[in-house]
């Protein structure tokens, strides 16, 4: 496993893929929420695509994630920290610019880190994610606590939300600490501002499943960005959306100047 300790002391686990005629451009995959950079990119099929692309990769497991430290402070999970950890890793690889994908949690990370410094990212991709982004994280039932307390549940059985199930199960398969789940579902972040994400000059792709409820309409969160576009995926949920092909060629489209003439592809 390679890794690295970040300033604030907190070992960080990376993969760095450089495949034999690499054109020079590098992405950063940011992966979502109970999850880590081997089940969200490599099994779903994303670090193959990229190497036969001739793209560097490299992929963290975000903090309380996967092999990277566990801690159990919600603030230890600030978004700014997040943002900070990609940043510090893209330092230690010698990484001055690059694509950035984040998935579901990783989109708040990657959109983060592109607001904080615009110049270190040339194409931004948010997936599993929507118009719903910009509603307030308690507005679905009132209880911003319900997803820590579905990852501290003695008996998973008794979560009677399909959706928290679902991610409670998900955290099971993969091994995943609970209690480092739990702080980070409890952190509290302030709201994206909406003139942050308006300045932004970086072209941003959205794209999610047409049935990811948990998202929402893409084209309501890409047009808040002035050169923002949207993908809805046919047929996927939150879930089935991130191996499918048609993610792969909208995103492939996207970082190829298809979608935006006035982006041509970074090499």
């Amino acid at each position: 496993m390679a890794s690295f300790t970040t300033p604030d002391g907190v070992e960080i686990a990376y993969d760095d893929i450089a495949p034999p005629g690499s054109q020079g451009a590098t992405i950063v995959l940011i992966h979502g929420f109970a999850s880590n950079r081997n089940e969200g990119w490599r099994r779903t099929g994303w670090y193959g695509a990229f190497e036969r692309r001739g793209i560097r990769v490299i992929a963290l497991d975000q903090r309380g994630h996967g092999e990277s430290a566990k801690l159990y402070e919600p603030q230890d999970y600030e978004r700014e920290k997040l943002a900070a950890d990609v940043l510090n890793l893209m330092d230690d690889r010698g990484v001055d610019r690059a694509h950035v994908f984040g998935y579901s949690m990783g989109t708040r990370t990657a959109l983060e880190l592109a607001i904080a410094q615009p110049d270190r990212v040339n194409h931004l991709i948010l997936g599993g994610v929507g118009a719903k982004f910009l509603e307030p994280r308690e507005a679905d039932d009132g209880d911003p606590d319900r997803m820590a307390k579905a990852m501290l549940a003695d008996d998973p059985a008794t979560i009677t939300d399909p959706m928290l199930k679902s991610f409670r199960q998900f955290a099971d398969e993969q091994g995943e600490d609970l209690k480092a789940l739990a702080a980070v579902t409890r952190v509290k972040n302030m709201p994206f501002r909406r003139d942050a994400m308006g300045e932004l000059p970086t072209p941003v792709l959205v794209v999610s499943g047409v049935g990811d409820t948990l998202a929402g309409d893409p084209e309501g969160l890409a047009d808040v960005f002035p050169h923002g576009h949207a993908v809805a995926v046919p047929g996927c949920d939150h879930f089935s959306a991130i191996p499918h092909a048609l993610t792969k060629a909208a995103v492939f489209d996207f970082l190829d100047g298809l979608l935006d003439d006035d982006f041509p592809p970074f090499e």
